[in-house]
Formats: C-alpha cells, sequence, structure tokens
C-alpha cells in the first residue's frame, strides 16, 4: 500500500496587511494603496490572493469603487 505524499514544506496563512497595521478606515484617496489590490487589466483581487480579511476586503472593495467614481483611477486598463 503506497504511503500518503505530505507537501515537503508548510504553508503559514498570510496575516491581513490592514489588521497589521491596525487600519480602522481605508481610505479612497490613498490611490498607492488601493493600486496594489488590483490586477493589471484593473479588477479587484480576491482577498484569498492578496491575504486579505473578510472585514477588510469589503472596505477595500468600497474604497475603489469610489475612487473609480471619482475618477481617480480607471476602471479598465489598457
Amino acid at each position: 500500500m503506497p504511503r500518503p505524499q505530505y507537501p515537503s514544506h508548510s504553508f503559514r496563512k498570510r496575516q491581513c496587511a490592514f489588521c497589521r497595521r491596525k487600519v480602522d478606515l481605508i481610505d479612497f484617496r490613498d490611490v498607492n494603496i488601493l493600486m496594489k489590490y488590483l490586477t493589471p487589466w484593473g479588477k479587484m483581487k480576491a482577498g484569498r490572493d492578496t491575504g486579505t480579511c473578510s472585514k477588510h476586503q469589503r472596505m477595500l472593495s468600497l474604497a475603489i469603487k469610489r475612487a473609480r467614481f471619482m475618477a481617480l483611477m480607471p476602471y479598465v486598463r489598457k
């Protein structure tokens, strides 16, 4: 009977960058931070890809949508 294969290294769950810095509110005017959470095509990255917790992911998506509406960020990139 073959032995089960285990990964050679263990995975550690990424901690939310906003929780680490104790951020209470994500500002839509801080475009440099918001651009890190977009793909090259302008889509929002998922929380599982960025390590953002669900609370801050909701705040982040709202801030990105507001920044797009205020024309601080593009809806799509070319």
